[in-house]
């Protein structure tokens, strides 16, 4: 009776044991798993606390006032778009061992957006984790003392940073776009809010990998945005927040970290935009603004930051990393629009492609930095002809590597910033490398925002940390 008892209880255990065997393998266990994508940690809407966000609420003024100085760097990659000075400077074309002399710097929340310099102001935007608001601030460019801020709160965590964008200034305005894509105008001089727009709200934008990047346009009294979502591209009267026009997203682009860029080509003018899944380019005059001229798929990558370099011929470059390279399109007149053909396709070893930052266009030629995937190659300085991305006409060579960080050429000097806060300048030229000075101002990391010159002073930033520099003779 005792045995029987034991071989019932041993029988039941194996087929318990064969029942959930077989239920684990038939179980997928990743069913309930979701892809990690890069950067959507800590991003997305459903991952961050909800509020009642009201743009522009706080402001604070200090007892400061900054001298009026004569120059500007007014907006993203400046003037003409190029990232080139065009106001005459007197710079140095060599350091002494105590140059150039740090004049002031400000600890600001981790992040990578550069700043706008109007009239002696510097204007960045930034993130106070400690009262969790997006914060515009403004400095002078004399000493580094904050005159204005205007915040608002809203709950961004930290992913690789925080903010990224540069304002873009105005005599009477600035406007900025917040890391969860809340945009802001004030008034320049006494930061008295005007209007704002939340575009994740109003258009359904899907807040980019590592947060919105896209610098605000503004084209006279416009400013111009790429929201995605249900609106491709808007127009806003910059006085009175009003929605001038919206271009409906029938593509079903989403938005990338690139800025949207005019161009007047064959009587027209547009604005070009590298989305989340291709290239457009939407009328910016005529009976048909604010409406699709061009589009285009075959440029169609999910990580793009670099901004398109637009050629007067019609022509415009697009790269971007992981893997993208670069392509260069030709726009085709063709009835009341154009169409797009791919001139030439490059993988990151075969030519010019950059990750973060956008090359610059300088006496015919191209310069930018390779990305990691760039081969032998990779994270040096190189010129090429816009005729042949695909054929170095040098590069800065394997002792002259640099990374994701920014460039810009003033006074016929080129200056780079390396991730760990190194300044190099060199002499732009399009036969060979010809480095003239090196540095190192920061001890920071991730030093990736946008540089901005204006007066003979050079800002520059880490993830932490900005500076203004004296480059001037």
């Amino acid at each position: 009776m005792k045995k029987s008892l034991i071989h019932s209880v041993v029988g039941l255990a194996v087929l318990a044991g064969l029942a959930a065997l077989f239920f684990w393998l038939s179980k997928d266990p990743t069913e309930n798993l979701q892809v990690s994508l890069p950067g959507a940690d800590n991003r997305q809407e459903g991952n961050l606390v909800q509020e009642i966000i009201q743009i522009g609420e706080n402001f604070n003024l200090f007892d400061h006032q900054a001298p009026e100085m004569e120059g500007t760097w007014s907006r993203f990659r400046g003037e003409n778009f190029d990232n080139i000075v065009s106001e005459k400077q007197n710079l140095k074309d060599s350091w002494a061992p105590d140059e150039p002399e740090i004049l002031w710097s400000v600890e600001l929340g981790e992040g990578h957006a550069g700043p706008a310099i109007y009239k002696g102001e510097v204007y960045v935007l930034d993130y106070d984790e400690e009262t969790r608001e997006d914060a515009l601030r403004c400095f002078s460019l004399i000493d580094g003392q904050e005159i204005w801020r205007r915040s608002y709160g809203v709950h961004v965590k930290r992913n690789h940073g925080m903010s990224r964008t540069v304002p873009t200034v105005t005599e009477d305005y600035v406007v900025s776009i917040g890391p969860r894509c809340h945009v802001m105008c004030v008034e320049r001089k006494s930061g008295d809010l005007v209007w704002g727009l939340d575009m994740v709200k109003n258009y359904g934008t899907e807040i980019p990998q590592w947060y919105t990047a896209q610098c605000p346009l503004v084209d006279g009294d416009k400013v111009i945005l790429a929201p995605g979502g249900s609106t491709i591209m808007m127009a806003v009267d910059i006085h009175s927040g009003e929605i001038l026009w919206e271009c409906p997203n029938t593509m079903q682009w989403k938005m990338s970290h690139s800025s949207i860029l005019p161009m007047d080509f064959n009587g027209r003018k547009m604005y070009v935009y590298s989305a989340d899944g291709g290239v457009c380019g939407i009328a910016a005059d005529g009976e048909n603004e604010g409406e699709v001229l061009w589009q285009s798929n075959a440029w169609n990558h999910s990580v793009v930051a670099p901004s398109p370099v637009i050629f007067d011929d019609g022509r415009v470059f697009l790269t971007a990393g992981y893997g993208a390279g670069s392509m260069m399109i030709q726009l085709v007149p063709e009835g009341d629009g154009f169409a797009v053909e791919v001139l030439t396709e490059y993988k990151p070893k075969e030519g010019l492609a950059c990750e973060q930052q956008t090359p610059i266009f300088w006496k015919g030629h191209l310069f930018g930095i390779l990305p990691k995937d760039g081969g032998a190659n990779r994270n040096q300085l190189v010129c090429v002809s816009p005729d042949d991305v695909q054929t170095m006409v040098w590069t800065s060579g394997k002792e002259a590597r640099f990374g994701l960080g920014p460039y810009i050429i003033a006074d016929d000097k080129m200056y780079i910033l390396d991730d760990d806060g190194t300044l190099t300048m060199i002499k732009p030229d399009t036969n060979r490398y010809i480095q003239l000075a090196q540095k190192k101002i920061l001890d920071g990391h991730d030093a990736w925002g946008p540089l901005a010159i204006a007066d003979g002073r050079l800002l520059m930033r880490d993830s932490k940390t900005m500076v203004c520099l004296d480059i001037s003779k």
